[in-house]
């Protein structure tokens, strides 16, 4: 490490972009003509980065995001949102332009999300000086599996920091997220495409350098795999009505990171996260906001039901 060492608590590379909410009557849509959306269609800066790295400063956790930004409105919310939650931004030229996708919520919280996959180019990547820099000044590298992370993996490998990822709904078959899932220490993903959790929970470990692989499932909590023993993290009851589950997982791995960087075992880990995905699940789509340090801690020091 370099002698910034220790500047920053985590390095959150790529997933910067913004989300486009519609408010559906139902999901899938059936076809029509034209909807009429009395809530409104809103534009806020927010994807998966974007999360992580909210929900990282939210818990005290000095937090610096890595992506490419384009010259364009979208570009400048990013650069806003992270102004406004005092979030070191290292933001490179995207002349494609910023990323975007389109997000269909439906009355019971869950979406649907369209990406603009227009807005990357084949020869984007992230120079390796910047990234050694960057990664040298923290003590842990959360890696996004949007375009260009996968190339800079073998960089931050030879740096020695413990690497998260979070491949988000894989099937366990799609070989663009193997390399997210073999290079890092802790691995998240959704348990909602999977067959069977244990089975590819176990592969990522045995094929790669997991410690610790968290699959969430939503309502029913979520499963932890460290040690070599797999146990459930109950879910956790929201705190209000859930409105969307966008940013839910974002959430979870950021409160996971927390306790993690603070010296917490994987289950008191899991268990913030439970907390903090539940609470996401109560922010309508078009805020940005996280859980605070102090209110996470309350919450996980109450009894459980």
């Amino acid at each position: 490490m370099n002698s910034q060492a220790g500047a920053t608590d985590v390095l959150v590379l790529g997933g910067a972009g913004v989300d486009t909410i519609i408010h559906v009557p139902e999901l899938p849509l059936p076809y029509a003509d034209s909807y009429m959306i009395d809530t409104g269609i809103r534009t806020r800066a927010g994807q998966t980065g974007d999360f992580v790295a909210l929900g990282l400063a939210a818990l005290g956790l000095r937090t610096h995001h890595l992506d490419l930004l384009g010259d364009d409105p979208e570009g400048d919310l990013v650069r806003a949102l992270h102004r406004e939650h005092g979030i070191g931004l290292t933001a490179l030229p995207q002349p494609a332009g910023t990323k975007r996708a389109v997000n269909l919520v439906g009355p019971d919280g869950r979406r649907l999300s369209l990406y603009d996959t227009s807005r990357a180019r084949p020869g984007d990547r992230f120079p390796a000086d910047l990234l050694r820099g960057l990664a040298g000044a923290s003590r842990h590298v959360h890696v996004t599996i949007t375009q260009p992370c996968g190339d800079a993996l073998p960089v931050l490998r030879e740096t020695g920091l413990p690497l998260s990822t979070d491949l988000h709904d894989w099937d366990g078959e799609n070989p663009y997220h193997e390399p997210f899932a073999h290079a890092a220490d802790v691995v998240f993903l959704s348990a909602a495409a999977l067959a069977d959790p244990e089975r590819t929970m176990r592969r990522i470990a045995e094929r790669g350098r997991a410690e610790v692989v968290v699959a969430t499932a939503g309502a029913e909590g979520a499963h932890l795999l460290a040690d070599g023993e797999l146990v459930r993290v109950p879910p956790v009851r929201p705190p209000a009505p859930v409105v969307d589950s966008n940013g839910a997982g974002d959430a979870f791995a950021a409160a996971f990171l927390y306790g993690r960087l603070s010296g917490e075992p994987p289950h008191r880990c899991a268990r913030y996260g439970a907390i903090a995905g539940a609470y996401a699940c109560t922010v309508p789509a078009s805020r940005a906001k996280a859980l605070g340090q102090e209110e996470l801690l309350k919450r996980a020091a109450e009894p459980r039901p």
